[in-house]
């Protein structure tokens, strides 16, 4: 637990947050229920071993705090997450009520074993250590088998090293659901491409003989298709797109829609992680200002992805 003011409160709870959520108690010195809340917020914090922090303002003196959130009675506490109030509560709760307010909002101890378990294996892949990855996203699953990023990562992690049938396995369950997660759609395309180049004999053309035929029927979709699938299975990404949008401008309609679906699924594999919020990004929902925007830096892959998403948007319409 920390006291926090005005100075400090932009590090202490909103970038704070960002990482793990933040409970802030506003309380007075004149305030008995604060006294009889206090403790018992400590002993939580205590017990529920780093799955949140507890932070204090004092209400007289850091008004402008008070006045930003809209206090109204004390004792007030606000659950912070992601640099944004989410719920909070008044008054002197038991400890089993604030408890189950906590348990509402709050990852489990399961989902933070499979977080740590995931940046471990960030870690042993930016190291070239693909084994302690593999380990360390299947600990991972093995705490928490909802926790779907480790799911697509350990199943991106087999399917380039070739263990299509292990891929095929963890991608399973989340196939099954509706709607198919859009991500998992994609590795569903990509192990397509992958087990098309190792059980289709056109899997091992030069993509001479490719280019042959298709120059002798434009209207060649098969062998399109199947050079798109070589060519993703390459790693030669945007050459897979250009040989799906001839088929789309085409055909849109071919095969179920097979070329849009890959060249979307593509598209998904190519996007950029979302980057992290800042803390200085404009105002927190209480009206408090941080400081000014960033500037914007466009990511040469996300520019990639754009002119790929227009082209297509031409395509289809």
């Amino acid at each position: 637990m920390i006291d926090v003011t005005l100075e400090n409160f932009e590090p202490e709870v909103i970038a704070a947050s960002l990482v793990t959520p933040v409970l802030v108690d506003f309380w007075a010195d004149w305030c008995g229920p604060c006294k009889s809340l206090g403790p018992v917020l400590e002993k939580l914090e205590t017990a529920y071993a780093g799955r949140f922090k507890l932070v204090k303002v004092n209400a007289d003196d850091q008004q402008q705090l008070t006045q930003a959130f809209g206090i109204k009675s004390l004792p007030t506490c606000i659950l912070m997450a992601g640099g944004k109030p989410v719920d909070g509560f008044m008054g002197a709760q038991p400890e089993g009520q604030i408890k189950q307010f906590l348990d509402k909002h709050l990852p489990s101890e399961e989902f933070l074993q499979a977080q740590a378990a995931a940046e471990e294996a960030q870690q042993h892949l930016q190291a070239g250590d693909h084994g302690g990855a593999r380990a360390a996203l299947e600990n991972a699953l093995a705490n928490d088998p909802g926790n779907d990023d480790a799911r697509f990562d350990l199943i991106k992690l087999l399917l380039n090293a070739g263990e299509l049938n292990e891929a095929a396995a963890l991608l399973a369950p989340a196939m099954s659901r509706i709607p198919v997660p859009l991500r998992f759609e994609a590795l569903q395309q990509m192990l397509n491409a992958l087990e098309f180049v190792t059980t289709d004999p056109r899997g091992q053309w030069p993509l001479e003989k490719f280019d042959e035929l298709i120059g002798q029927n434009k209207r060649d979709f098969e062998t399109r298709f199947a050079k798109s699938r070589l060519l993703m299975a390459a790693g030669d990404w945007t050459a897979a797109m250009e040989e799906l949008l001839e088929i789309i401008m085409r055909d849109k309609k071919w095969d179920e829609e097979a070329p849009r679906k890959t060249f979307v699924a593509i598209l998904e594999l190519l996007t950029p992680p979302a980057p992290k919020a800042a803390p200085d990004a404009g105002k927190s929902a209480g009206g408090i200002e941080l400081t000014g925007k960033a500037a914007l830096q466009e990511d040469p892959q996300a520019a990639l992805v754009a002119s790929y998403r227009r082209k297509l948007s031409m395509a289809l319409n």
